[in-house]
């Protein structure tokens, strides 16, 4: 065999496997992208605090968004009333204010450092509260309504509370 033909075989085995490498198409790379899943969840409502409870200074009750939630909603009602007699004359002397917490604002205020809070209603004694809530994203979420007597002592105020999420 001539030095031409042993060298042409190997020469045309290469060029043969080149075309066949640029001939395939390329797969783009998979990208990865992490973006938060949420949807909307069927209509529904979850109660978080149907009850009567006294309020000297501040109670807290904690509740839990679900994960995925798009759209959730605190709604509801609640009303007070002072509980020492005599000192219902002036309506305003019962009022109480509903603050609702992430979990962090929560450990701040318990600390007695935090005084920022995802909503705070005004001082009232019959209070509509209304609040679209953050979405929870891929984990659930935690927060807290957080009800404070704004005259912190003299006078324990008993409140009825009536309050539910909406998904």
């Amino acid at each position: 065999m001539s030095l031409r033909r042993r060298i042409g075989i190997p020469i045309l085995g290469v060029g043969v496997l080149s075309c066949l490498l640029a001939c395939q198409k390329k797969k783009a790379p998979e990208q990865s992208l992490s973006f938060e899943h949420v949807e909307s969840s069927p209509s529904g409502s979850q109660p978080i605090l149907q009850k009567s409870f006294t309020v000297r200074t501040s109670v807290a009750f904690p509740f839990e968004i679900p994960a995925h939630e798009a759209m959730p909603r605190l709604r509801g009602n609640f009303r007070s009333f002072v509980t020492t007699m005599g000192i219902q004359s002036n309506p305003d002397a019962a009022n109480v204010e509903l603050q609702v917490m992430t979990d962090e604002q929560y450990a701040d205020f318990v600390r007695g450092r935090g005084n920022e809070v995802l909503f705070s209603a005004e001082p009232a004694h019959d209070e509509n509260i209304n609040v679209n809530l953050p979405p929870s994203m891929s984990d659930a979420r935690k927060y807290y309504l957080v009800f404070r007597n704004p005259d912190s002592g003299d006078a324990k105020k008993a409140v009825q509370a009536d309050l539910s999420v909406d998904f």
